[in-house]
């Protein structure tokens, strides 16, 4: 009996494997990215595409003026569609070459992350939330999760009271002020590898309100020990490979590594440096609003 009970159960977990596996190849891209009014025909019928559909053997993708598509293929390799036209999926497929990559890990995140059940239990968890106290918020992560990877912070904010022109204090651990950046938008780009701030292992950030005086909290934001450093520089290395091309859905499929990593801050700056890149995508400036709001970095209004 017992080496029946072993059997059946060998047999379940088998079957499993099968149908997962089967699953896995049931599909030849899956859609991240989409702008632009764009078409998927499976058989006779045209329907608009969606992010996170799947793109199958013998469909054909229409592309309109203006649009692009971001596919991430069943191996794991990106592809981005920009031209205006028709495509074979068959045909897209064969652009994208031999070889696997772990991509559809990151691809599976971002899918799952943005759904609209992940929403919905977002929201459920946090109740109805409003907007603190405040009076500029600035968009960086609580300080448990300051770490860095790269040297180029992009730092937001959103001011309730007072208004521009805003002053960007960089400060060490001892608040001393070791850079000042004046300006009349809602965003600056710091580089930690200035010469006035290349030799801080951490630094305060600051945004204060140059008509009224009003500021934000303090903000830490902290380079990562060489040891993470190299963890890190090496796990990019093998998992994102095929993202090295600067494009915007690269951008996008880089945010979504580092946060599974927990490094917000560079999350942010990927998220931003796509929406540079591709101002009018909507899958971009929606994915990184609600990368905000289930990191608690801002607060649903």
């Amino acid at each position: 009996m017992k080496n029946v009970r072993i059997l059946i159960v060998s047999g379940f977990f088998l079957t499993t494997a099968l149908l997962v596996n089967a699953q896995d190849k049931d599909y030849t891209f899956r859609v991240l990215a989409n702008k632009g009014a764009n078409e998927v025909k499976s058989g006779d019928t045209w329907q608009p595409i969606k992010t996170g559909a799947q793109l199958k053997k013998g469909d054909e993708l229409k592309i309109s003026e203006n649009a692009s598509v971001g596919l991430v293929h069943a191996s794991g390799k990106p592809l981005e569609v920009k031209q205006a036209g028709s495509y074979k999926v068959d045909d897209l497929a064969a652009k994208v070459g031999g070889g696997s990559s772990v991509l559809n890990k990151y691809t599976d995140f971002i899918l799952s992350s943005n759904s609209a059940e992940a929403k919905k239990n977002r929201l459920s968890a946090t109740g109805a939330v409003h907007r603190g106290v405040e009076d500029i918020k600035v968009f960086l992560p609580e300080n448990q999760y300051a770490e860095i990877f790269n040297s180029n912070v992009i730092i937001n904010w959103e001011s309730s009271k007072g208004g521009a022109p805003y002053i960007v204090s960089i400060k060490n651990m001892f608040d001393d002020e070791l850079k000042k950046i004046e300006t009349s938008e809602t965003s600056v780009q710091v580089d930690l590898n200035d010469p006035k701030l290349a030799n801080e292992t951490a630094v305060l950030i600051e945004v204060k309100s140059k008509v009224d005086g009003k500021k934000s909290e303090q903000h830490l934001v902290r380079k990562l020990s060489p040891g993470k450093y190299d963890v890190v520089k090496k796990q990019l290395n093998d998992e994102a490979a095929d993202l090295k091309e600067e494009t915007a859905f690269n951008k996008y499929l880089l945010a979504a590594f580092f946060e599974e990593k927990k490094l917000f801050i560079d999350a942010i700056t990927c998220y931003e440096q796509a929406i540079r890149m591709d101002p009018g995508n909507s899958t971009y400036t929606d994915g990184y609003e609600e990368f905000l709001l289930r990191n608690k970095m801002k607060s649903a209004k």
